[in-house]
């Protein structure tokens, strides 16, 4: 029961909030909406804002470049001589500027190269003194066009001659001191047509009705602006004519109204308080025509408009073509951030987050599936169960690490397979000595045996061997855990070699089989090991008996021996049946045999050769084996080499004598 609710708790999937992938994901999408989110803000704030500064400035020279050609267009009647104040403007506001007709002909180039580059196809604005644009003259309150789109500096005929204005000005200067003895602060100011008029300060008009000063002087028009007023008003009549209309009489300051009715006066504006110019002639009908709704003045009021441009045309110049641009090029810079910008930008932001997220998507699965993997398979592991290996899918961490697991479930199954083999092997080779001992035992309480001393030989030759199982596993469990006790010194090899060889010697002539020693090769110094002589008697002891064991009758065991500089090697060939190459790797595993039949006729406990293993890494040197099947073996011990002996030479034969 607690295993299967092991296997219902791993298999369980685990929360996306919770899982390696989800919280992949949540951090790459959270950092690429900030990122992108971030990025996008800073980069709309720094561009509008740099945008609207650049616009703003352009604006604002743009406003005055286009007012200074459209008083020079007001004042003159062709665009000669506009070259030089073309030149200055662009010097000044370090911008190309250029002119041409509404044809296309040139007219004014700020760019002096040989071959300018081209112009935009759409010009900035069109500088007409009759048609002024109220969007660029709307910054400049001195210049600005009156309801009928004229420039107030465009005066044609109503311009003064110096006479006229000598008059008038003596006239102003006079009323100004009488006011200034009232104690009433004034000034005089001129139109352009050269007329000027007084300026009160204060913005008190009733503080001027109780003075004597006449201004009658400044409120009749000159013999210039009666003729220019007559030629308009007969202009005004014909259009009003045109359309069946009776004519009106036009006063000085273009109102308009019957013959009867009183005039305004028209020499002292409204006061102010700051001293801006009032153009003349300009379009202020007075209260008593200001009745726009009526058909008659709205009719009145489009005749007097087209009068003045049909007077003014002779005068003004030309409507031409500005075009303003960056020097070097030509077109002006810009960016309007509409909404249909703003909807490319937000699509660009949102698309490089769902490439992000879907980029996070698929890393996230690729490093997650096999992770998810490797855990199905130690949780597989964990419950018993057999383990297929997890499949390697790249040379990357996460595949270094399924590898490195698959060969650790590989060496786990080993493991366990030795694990149990071990288990059935220790109970069959207790269990057949033990038998022995009980039935000998039994058969002689029955009196069915005489305890004879071929009895009693029977029965220790049965304990010798419990007592050999058992001094192997006690020697194995104590290299397992790093208890196994050593005492190294310098041993001879060849003493060492010798003595193993007369220990082995009466069951070697048992088999039949020739036990050799070379110690040396002549004339090279007897190898000194520094070992332990105990252990390592035991472990050449283990590797003859294996060797005699394994080798028919006429066969050879040789013992050899040979120093390579910093290492003793021990070698014991025989020619015995040999290893299959499919057994060699496994040839010092606990409990293997070559055969794999229970059979304890070849005598050993299947232990020998691990604990020449282990007794040789304890020395901090190697065991290892070569074979060829049907020819025999050589097992090969490394061992660290102790002090150099003195040259002798090396002892061959039979060591039957010693």
């Amino acid at each position: 029961m607690h295993r299967g609710r092991g296997r219902s708790t791993s298999g369980a999937r685990v929360p996306l909030h919770k899982s390696l992938f989800g919280r992949l994901l949540a951090v790459s999408a959270l950092v690429a909406a900030c990122s992108v989110a971030a990025t996008a803000w800073l980069a709309v704030q720094t561009t509008s804002g740099a945008i609207k500064q650049e616009q703003g400035q352009n604006l604002t020279a743009d406003t005055r470049i286009y007012n200074t050609l459209l008083g020079y267009a007001a004042g003159h009647p062709r665009w000669d001589g506009v070259g030089g104040t073309v030149r200055a403007l662009a010097h000044r506001s370090g911008r190309r500027i250029a002119l041409t007709t509404q044809g296309g002909l040139p007219v004014a180039d700020s760019d002096t190269h040989a071959s300018p580059p081209a112009l935009p196809p759409q010009p900035s604005a069109v500088v007409d003194p009759l048609s002024v644009d109220s969007a660029l003259s709307s910054g400049a309150a001195d210049t600005g066009a009156a309801a009928d789109r004229v420039d107030p500096r465009a005066v044609g005929p109503f311009r003064l001659p110096t006479a006229e204005r000598t008059t008038l000005r003596h006239a102003a200067d006079r009323s100004v001191s009488c006011l200034s003895g009232y104690g009433i602060a004034s000034d005089v100011v001129l139109a352009p047509s050269g007329r000027p008029r007084i300026q009160v300060a204060g913005n008190d008009p009733q503080r001027i009705q109780g003075t004597r000063c006449s201004t009658d002087a400044l409120d009749r028009p000159t013999r210039t602006e009666k003729k220019a007023l007559t030629s308009l008003n007969h202009l005004v009549d014909a259009c009003l004519d045109r359309q069946g209309r009776p004519g009106v009489q036009l006063d000085l300051n273009l109102s308009w109204g019957s013959a009867a009715e009183q005039k305004p006066v028209r020499g002292i504006d409204q006061p102010t308080g700051v001293a801006t110019p009032v153009p003349v002639p300009t379009y202020a009908p007075a209260p008593a025509a200001t009745a726009r709704s009526s058909e008659a003045d709205r009719a009145a009021a489009s005749c007097v408009g087209t009068a003045r441009r049909e007077q003014l045309s002779s005068y003004v110049a030309s409507p031409a073509l500005l075009f303003i641009g960056d020097a070097g090029d030509t077109t002006v810079p810009g960016f309007n951030l509409s909404p249909a910008n703003t909807a490319r930008i937000a699509g660009v932001a949102a698309l490089v987050l769902a490439l992000t997220v879907g980029a996070s998507i698929l890393a996230g699965a690729r490093l997650v599936r096999p992770l998810q993997a490797l855990t199905g398979a130690a949780q597989r592991m964990r419950d018993g169960e057999d383990s297929t290996p997890v499949r390697v899918t790249a040379d990357d961490e996460i595949g270094r690490l399924a590898t490195t697991f698959n060969d650790m479930s590989a060496h786990r199954a080993r493991l366990e397979e030795q694990r149990k083999a071990m288990v059935s092997d220790v109970a069959h080779e207790l269990r057949t000595p033990l038998s022995n001992i009980r039935g000998w035992l039994e058969a002689a309480q029955d009196g069915l045996a005489d305890p004879d001393p071929a009895f009693v030989s029977s029965l220790l030759e049965e304990a010798v061997q419990l007592q050999h199982i058992i001094d192997d596993l006690q020697d194995l469990a104590a290299a397992d855990a790093g208890a196994l006790r050593l005492h190294p010194q310098p041993v001879r090899i060849g003493d060492l070699l010798g003595q193993v060889a007369s220990a082995h010697q009466a069951r070697a002539e048992t088999a039949g089989v020739t036990l050799t020693v070379t110690a040396a090769e002549p004339g090279a110094p007897v190898p000194i090991a520094a070992a332990d002589p105990v252990r390592l008697r035991q472990a050449v002891g283990n590797l003859v008996s294996n060797a005699v064991r394994h080798t028919p009758e006429g066969g050879l065991v040789a013992l050899r021996a040979h120093g390579t500089g910093d290492e003793v090697v021990i070698e014991v060939a025989d020619t015995g049946t040999g290893i299959p190459a499919g057994d060699l790797p496994h040839v010092f595993d606990r409990f293997w045999r070559a055969e794999k039949s229970r059979n304890r006729r070849t005598g050993g406990s299947g232990l020998g050769l691990a604990i020449v293993r282990k007794l040789a890494e304890a020395h901090g040197g190697t065991a290892s084996a070569v074979s060829t099947e049907g020819k025999g073996s050589v097992f090969t011990l490394r061992l660290p080499a102790g002090p150099t002996a003195t040259s002798g030479t090396g002892t061959t034969g039979t060591e039957a004598t010693r």
